[in-house]
């Protein structure tokens, strides 16, 4: 999916699939990708204190770093 501003295209991803969104920078000399990422108001508001982060999108968007760099995935 395209989109003209980053927060407009992460919307209706993140309604599909809030694990699994991936944010890649085309053209660029480098692989760039990056978690869909929101607010965190749910972490920060009516939870205890420390309470964890999802790390999920952090591992999918650096798989998808791999992939587009040519390298063969690891096992998970």
């Amino acid at each position: 999916m395209a989109s003209l501003y980053h927060d407009q295209g992460m919307i209706p991803l993140k309604v599909c699939d809030p694990r699994a969104v991936v944010n890649v920078t085309a053209g660029l000399p480098f692989v760039r990708t990056s978690p869909g990422h929101g607010t965190a108001f749910d972490l920060a508001k009516n939870r205890p204190p420390f309470q964890q982060a999802d790390p999920e999108p952090t591992v999918q968007a650096c798989l998808a770093a791999l992939t587009l760099a040519g390298i063969k995935e690891p096992k998970r």
